[in-house]
């Protein structure tokens, strides 16, 4: 049987049922898995601050048990105590994970708003007609230079969230191409997840991973950039071959035997003329785009600051265009409405960490998988940290959460098994990025399948083999690094 046959089976209820079944197994699993955890301590990354594990400081911590407890938190705990997950814990898990995820639910408002100004602008619809025309006929051109735009924007800055409201833009130049709406989120999702994954200058992954590791940041950027452009190769081709076939063919789409939900030219207005208003609204966008990114590398905005100035974005586009304020509020608010549910998702993926670090279990898996390694030929312990950092990003999709939590202990189980710190953190990117474009925990992934209104069980049919494609490339990759002594 295929493997897309196979994947076709599974049965997938809504994002946040699923996501809801996720954090009830965890929540249960906290009753067995036994608890502990390890000391933490505080590092400056540039100009982002972390608290990252202290190596060989794990301790069980005794569990306490009660009838209580299987309701109400229990508040008679002895003290240095861990508990299982209550009913109370686990029904309150979502509403803390909205709260702890207030920060990119807001930025992704914020976003959508915007959007929904540049939108009322003209300047999507415009831009969007403009490309059709150039590239009418060369299609898989426009394909490359979009994947591999936002492919440099995930490697070097770290993009991630920032793409989630353009996936409207891209499903409508999907089907002007003649393509459906998987092909469209493909363009967006794998061509930020390959770049995200196979980082070269990474603030949020690479230059973490490297600190903790005690390397100079951004140090061995040469194989990354060669592992980029191999990963970033077969993704074009697994999503152009897909292309090709449902433009020969649409009842080959994926999506073929579903309702066409497409978002059309409509949903978007008429498409006008492409303007000088339009090139100018554009280049004030694109300046301070870059200028925002910038201030995230060098002053340490974060997403709050990266908010406002897509907020200032948004308002100087409606002054550019000579909107009304009615206008420019009503195509706002608009744009917000369209990023509820998109939002909300993020804060529900959130509840499993809730959960876990109630239970104090994450440590545990942890220590767990690093022990497992310890011991191995250079070979296998590279290929299992990969495996590791592959499964553990089910739990914690941050990318620079896993690296505060992980590298304290993969840098020096990497120096008795003999690999290189360099290869250690190499390993590290490819297990948390990959894993991202199908896990069902990643908030970004899922917002951007509910806003193309793409079933996740499809998108799994479509996205797992060439995550599995990659992730061998990755041990093949990692293996010439132990041979080569990368690093070093």
């Amino acid at each position: 049987m295929k493997l897309s046959e196979l994947i076709s089976r599974i049965k997938v209820p809504h994002v946040f049922t699923l996501l809801v079944g996720v954090i009830l197994f965890v929540s249960a699993l906290s009753w067995v898995v036994p608890s502990g955890s390890f000391e933490r301590e505080t590092v400056q990354v540039g100009v982002m601050t972390k608290n990252v594990v202290v190596p060989g400081s794990y301790a069980v911590l005794d569990k306490f048990y009660s009838l209580g407890g299987v309701f109400l938190t229990p508040s008679d705990a002895p003290e240095g105590a861990a508990s299982p997950v209550s009913l109370q814990g686990f029904v309150s898990a979502v509403p803390r994970g909205l709260t702890g995820s207030a920060d990119i639910i807001f930025f992704i408002f914020m976003m959508g708003g915007v959007f929904g100004i540049l939108q009322r602008t003209g300047t999507v619809t415009a831009t969007l007609g403009k490309l059709t025309q150039v590239f009418a006929n060369r299609a898989a051109l426009l394909v490359v230079l979009l994947c591999v735009a936002m492919g440099v924007g995930g490697s070097t800055l770290g993009m991630g969230e920032e793409f989630i409201p353009l996936v409207p833009l891209f499903l409508l130049l999907s089907k002007q191409l003649g393509y459906d709406r998987m092909f469209g989120l493909a363009v967006i999702v794998l061509g930020g997840g390959i770049g995200f994954a196979a980082a070269t200058t990474n603030p949020f992954t690479v230059n973490i991973a490297q600190n903790i590791a005690e390397l100079p940041l951004n140090s061995g950027w040469e194989l990354r950039v060669a592992f980029f452009c191999v990963a970033m190769t077969l993704t074009l081709i697994h999503i152009l071959r897909y292309g090709a076939k449902v433009k020969a063919d649409p009842t080959k789409s994926l999506l073929a035997d579903l309702p066409d939900e497409d978002i059309d030219a409509e949903a978007f207005g008429e498409v006008p003329d492409f303007t000088g208003t339009h090139l100018a609204i554009l280049g004030m966008c694109t300046a301070l785009f870059v200028g925002i990114m910038v201030a995230v590398q060098k002053l340490g905005w974060w997403l709050d600051d990266m908010a406002g100035g897509f907020l200032l974005m948004g308002i100087i586009a409606a002054v550019m265009a000579r909107l009304s304020a009615a206008e420019a509020t009503k195509a706002f608010v608009k744009g917000l409405d369209e990023m509820v549910v998109a939002a909300l998702v993020v804060g529900f993926a959130r509840g499993i960490v809730v959960v876990m670090t109630d239970a104090q279990i994450l440590d545990t898996v942890i220590h767990a998988a690093a022990s497992l390694l310890d011991g191995t030929s250079p070979h296998i312990g590279v290929q299992g940290m990969l495996a590791f950092q592959t499964l553990l990003n089910l739990f914690i999709p941050s990318g620079s959460g896993q690296a505060a939590v992980t590298m304290p202990l993969m840098a020096p189980l990497a120096d008795l098994l003999g690999i290189t710190r360099q290869t250690a953190v190499f390993a590290y990117q490819c297990g948390d990025g990959f894993s991202n474009m199908i896990i069902p925990t990643s908030g970004t992934l899922m917002a951007m399948l509910l806003m193309a209104r793409v079933p996740y069980e499809r998108w799994l049919r479509f996205a797992v083999p060439l995550v599995l494609q990659l992730l061998v490339l990755s041990g093949l990759f990692l293996a010439g690094a132990v041979a080569l002594g990368y690093g070093a």
